[in-house]
């Protein structure tokens, strides 16, 4: 069946799109707005969207009646539900698979969203902190990727999807810094056929919604 994607260009959102590029699995997306809905188009405040994701954020998918909320999450399902895809894990690559799916999800958006906000804790209170720290976050997920290629090693799943666009935001927008396995990683993953794809299809969709509201 179709998936429903809601999405905004300018949000996570691109990294389902990606996914679901990745999948090749027809889906029709909804864009939806953050602050009031303008023009006909849904707003993230609307009751109705509310009911989909209380949280009143984007993105979630509806596939055959199941909603499906969270980054990590949506990458996770689609690669269990198209397993025609082969971006699941193999038996082999399971541990390396959950285990940084789970670590970006985790220490490395919380890390990265109190480092970007100014605040890291203290030696002192690290221990109450999943991630520690910043820069031994930064460390550990470099030193990761000193001598592999993906997440499992030498072949891209769906963990790349989610582990990888945390790399590329990081280094875009320098709330990683450019460290060398970082910078390699990005140049993979960019060159992806289907990270292309989901990238022109937002990017114009940010162009178009610019322009409609500088119009």
């Amino acid at each position: 069946m179709s998936i429903d994607f809601y999405t905004n260009p300018m949000s996570r959102g691109q990294i389902v799109r990606w996914m679901l590029e990745e999948v090749g699995a027809p889906y029709v997306a909804h864009i939806v707005s953050y602050d009031v809905s303008e023009g006909g188009v849904a707003s993230m405040q609307d009751e109705a969207y509310a009911r989909i994701n209380p949280m009143k954020k984007v993105p979630a998918i509806v596939h055959d009646g199941a909603v499906v909320t969270e980054c990590a999450a949506i990458c996770a399902y689609l690669a269990d539900v198209f397993p025609e895809t082969d971006l699941g894990p193999r038996a082999e690559e399971k541990a390396d698979y959950y285990r940084w799916l789970f670590f970006a999800a985790g220490p490395v958006e919380a890390a990265i969203s109190n480092h970007a906000n100014g605040w890291d804790p203290t030696p002192e209170r690290q221990r109450m902190f999943g991630y520690g720290s910043y820069e031994r976050m930064v460390d550990t997920l470099a030193d990761h990727f000193r001598n592999r290629d993906f997440v499992c090693g030498s072949r891209f799943n769906a963990a790349d999807v989610y582990v990888g666009s945390a790399v590329l935001w990081g280094v875009q927008f320098l709330t990683l810094p450019k460290r060398a396995e970082f910078l390699a990683y990005a140049e993979r993953l960019t060159a992806r056929p289907a990270y292309q794809r989901a990238k022109a299809i937002d990017t114009a969709l940010i162009a178009e919604m610019q322009a409609k509201q500088s119009g």
